[in-house]
This record gives C-alpha cells, structure tokens and sequence, in this order.
C-alpha cells in the first residue's frame, strides 16, 4: 500500500492544514485517499474525513498492540490508492523517555515514510542543523523529505532551499508562504462537518488549492509508491447477527465525537444506527431499543438544547423507563441537570443528578486507566477489569450526592468525582472517559448485547436503582 506519515518537529507547526490540503488535493485528482490519525483524537480525523471522502481512522498504541495496528491499519487501507497518517506532537515526542509510542515508532511499525514539516518563521541556515538531528537521531527511521511551513517569501524560500540542498541529503517537498487564508480557527475547529458541510468544504477547497500550488503533489505520490509497506492476512468478517436492534444516535453539531470503526463494531454486533439531532428534534426516532449519545461539544449549542425542551423531557422519560442508554463526556454533560459556562447557564435533561460547570483550564486531559468495579450492568462486567481509555474534558459535575453507582475506578485520570467514572443510573452508563472498541475492550459488543436482553424482555431490564430496587418497567415506545 502506498503510504506517507506526516508528522513534524513540535506541535502548532501547521501539520494539520498541510496535511489536509493535501489529502484533499489529491481526493480533488482523483486519488482514493485513506486517512489515519495517530492518538486518540476525533476532531481532526473529521476534518480529514471530509477532505479524503472517505472515514478517517485512529492509530493509538496506548489501546491497540503493535500487531493489532498492523492488522488494522492494512485492512482500512484495502480499496484505496494510498493511506496519509498525520502524526500527533512532534515526530519523536512519547509518554516514554524511549519512544516507544512516538509517530516515529509508528512510521517504522507500518514502513512509511516520513515526511517532516518544519515551521521555518525566522530561520534560515539554522534550519540545517534541526534536519540533521532529525535525520541522525534515529537512523532506522525512514525520513523521506521535508515541507517548510511559514515562509515569509520568494527571498526567504530561495534561501532556505538553498541552505538544505547544500548540507542535507533530503528533498524539499514544499514550501508553504505565511497566509491567513491557512489559518483554521476555534470556529472552524469546532463545526461539524455533517451539519455545516457548506462552511467546512469551502475551508477546506480553498486550504487545498493553496497547497496544492506550494507542494509537489506528484513527488509525495512517488515516495509513497517506493514505501515498502505491511501487509497482513485479514480475516473474514462474520455475518451480523439476525436479530438487530435499533439504537439512536446523537449526530449534529452538539455530539459529532464517534469513532467511525466504533460504529462499524455496532453495526457488526446487530445494532441499526438511528441518527437525531438533538438542537432540533423534539423527540427521539420512533421505536428505538437503545440510546448512544457521544462527546462533542454540547457547551457551544447549550441554548438551542435547552430550547428543545421536548427532546429533553423525552429523553429523561426514556431513561427512566429503563431505555439502555449510554453516554460518553459531552453526552454526559448534556444528561446532567445544568451546564454553566461563564455567566451563562442552561438546562439539560437532568437525568444525571449533578450540574456541569465548564472551567478555563482542562480538568481531565489524556490517557486514562479505568478498572470495572462490577455494578456495569453490560453483559461481561467483571470486578477488576482494566482498560485503557482517554479523556479530554474542561468540564467538572458539582453537587452530587453521596451514594451513587459507579462502573468504574480510575488508576490514572480524573473521571466523574473521587476517582470515579461511569455514573449507572437504571439501565444508563455515562461517563466522562472515552472508550475505544479493540481486542482488550470490545464494549460495543456489551453495549448492543445488554440492547438485546433487555428487549427480549417483556419490559425493559433495569439496573437497581440507588436505594438498590429493581422496579418493573412498562416498555420503551
């Protein structure tokens, strides 16, 4: 497989807009291009899923093991003309003083090229030294070219070009000249492409046509079609079960934060995805069997949920008819009772007995390590079960009370309170950390089977509720 990991010497470098511009670029000629992402990020794999077409999927060794990576970055990579992973932080930058979870490690797991971009504001010869260290501190590590970020101009260009081509063996893919046309804001970093897809597609058409004419598009397609690559034996997929379920899903510009191979596992495990958006309808797809709401940023759309006063009362009805529910961070913050940002305040369903306060700074951010407690009601839940996880979150639930249920206790991360993540509530689990479905935590499995046996009941399967009763429950309509 023709492959190319874009990665560069610190973070705010531009890797992201490059690389977008160039994934779309490509996608624009007519080249099948199959994004990656290293780390556990969604909101850049959304943008580069809009620029390629096609779904961009993570690369994280903090959840996956080296082989599965291999195995699942050669069977997402099958059916396109190359695969583009954009690293995360700078090209050797790891949790370990080793590197064992850099983009560098990376880059030598899957054989591909690297290509550095290097933010050269301010620089010129003293640019040569930084690629020389690149190049001899690891010299196992394919690095194939460099693209300069940041020029200042044709002057500044000819410079840099000439200083590089006399002391490093190493093709200058690209130059890309300062431009605030490149420059992707808060704003921007916040849409949702499925929702303001007019707004994302013109940014993103204009990002690749200024690349494009600073990048030599046909250079980076021929280091990719030199890279060796991997390639690993895939096996057949099994057919999904018989009986599905129908489960309704969060899609808008609130909840956006789904792992596209997550929802692939739903569907394999027998779940049919129900997509709402919960700023506009007022009530939930009509004979749903579960409920799945995901991150996202709820704080940004926090007067047009409230507004929706119907979907609220609907969704809390729901749940406190038994409807299996679970909710991750932003879908978390949206079943508490209020969401404060500043001086603004809103309500929210007020399943989740707790009020979120968004703070400046972030409370939970990075890995995180959960270990089940066994009051998950999910089929499989064992007592002393770890998994590794993530979250982001710069929001924090206040006023909750003693004696709640929690699936799960945190050895590393900050959770819901006290060490504590995955609120259980009836047949609800939200919580504040991200889960991945892979080989050492296939939670989505549990999800769509703990769906099943509770609609195979003549009512809908109830966790105990906090003073530890199980009440019988009419059905969910």
């Amino acid at each position: 497989m023709p492959q190319l990991l874009f990665s560069a010497a610190h973070k705010s470098s531009g890797k992201t807009t490059i690389t977008l511009g160039i994934c779309a670029a490509l996608a624009r000629d007519g080249v099948a291009v199959q994004p990656f992402k290293k780390g556990p990020d969604y909101i850049d794999p959304m943008w580069l899923g809009r620029a390629s077409g096609r779904p961009c999927y993570n690369l994280d060794f903090n959840t996956m093991t080296h082989e599965e990576i291999r195995l699942f970055f050669s069977r997402r990579s099958r059916g396109s003309d190359m695969a583009l992973i954009e690293g995360n932080m700078g090209l050797f930058d790891s949790l370990d003083v080793e590197g064992r979870q850099s983009n560098a490690e990376l880059a030598k797991l899957l054989h591909a090229p690297v290509v550095l971009i290097l933010d050269v504001k301010g620089a010129t010869r003293s640019i040569v030294p930084v690629i020389q260290g690149f190049q001899q501190f690891d010299p196992a590590l394919n690095l194939a070219g460099v693209i300069l970020n940041k020029v200042a101009g044709a002057r500044h260009e000819r410079r840099l070009r000439e200083a590089i081509g006399h002391y490093c063996d190493l093709p200058v893919l690209g130059a890309i000249h300062r431009d605030e046309r490149l420059i992707i804001d808060e704003r921007h970093l916040g849409l949702i492409p499925s929702n303001e897809a007019a707004e994302v597609d013109a940014k993103l058409d204009e990002i690749s046509r200024l690349v494009a004419a600073q990048v030599d598009l046909e250079a980076l397609q021929a280091l990719a079609l030199a890279a060796p690559g991997v390639d690993s034996p895939v096996a057949p997929t099994p057919p999904p079960p018989t009986e599905t379920v129908r489960i309704a899903i969060a899609r808008d510009a609130a909840f956006g934060f789904y792992y596209p191979d997550d929802l692939e596992s739903l569907q394999q495990a027998g779940a049919e995805l129900v997509p709402f958006d919960a700023t506009a309808d007022h009530a939930l797809p009509q004979g749903v069997d579960g409920l799945f709401i995901g991150g996202g940023f709820p704080e940004s759309r926090m007067a047009e949920l409230e507004a929706n006063q119907q979907l609220r009362e609907h969704i809390r009805q729901a749940i406190e008819a038994g409807l299996p529910t679970y909710a991750e961070c932003g879908g978390l913050m949206y079943l508490s009772r209020s969401l404060r940002w500043g001086e603004r305040k809103a309500q929210m369903v007020g399943i989740v007995p707790g009020d979120c306060v968004m703070h400046a700074r972030p409370v939970g951010r990075g890995y995180a390590r959960i270990v089940e407690t066994g009051q998950n009601p999910w089929p499989g839940s064992s007592a002393g079960s770890r998994y590794r996880v993530h979250e982001f979150h710069y929001s924090s639930l206040e006023n909750l009370p003693n004696g709640l249920q929690y699936a799960y206790k945190l050895e590393r991360g900050h959770g819901i309170t006290d060490g504590q993540d995955g609120f259980i509530y009836k047949n609800l689990l939200a919580n504040y950390v991200h889960l991945r479905d892979v080989n050492g935590n296939h939670w989505t499995q549990r999800f769509v089977a703990f769906v099943r046996s509770c609609r195979t009941h003549d009512a809908p399967c109830a966790a105990p509720d906090h003073a530890g009763n199980t009440p019988f429950l009419p059905p969910f309509m």
